[in-house]
């Protein structure tokens, strides 16, 4: 076996550990970007349908 090969061992898992990080957080970011869309949405939504009932009750 190879024994030079270890000694990269440890940069690698770090470089593991940095690429799990950043695709963490980027699934966050997506997460948080799609709940504010939504709201967003929502909120639009609340406003159109307040509009329509004020047009009726006039």
């Amino acid at each position: 076996m190879n024994w030079k090969v270890l000694e990269h061992v440890p940069l690698l898992l770090y470089i593991l550990a940095a690429k799990t990080l950043i695709l963490c957080l980027a699934f966050a970011g997506v997460k948080m970007y799609q709940r504010k869309r939504l709201e967003a949405k929502q909120q639009n939504l609340e406003a159109e349908k307040k509009k329509q009932t004020e047009k009726k009750t006039n």
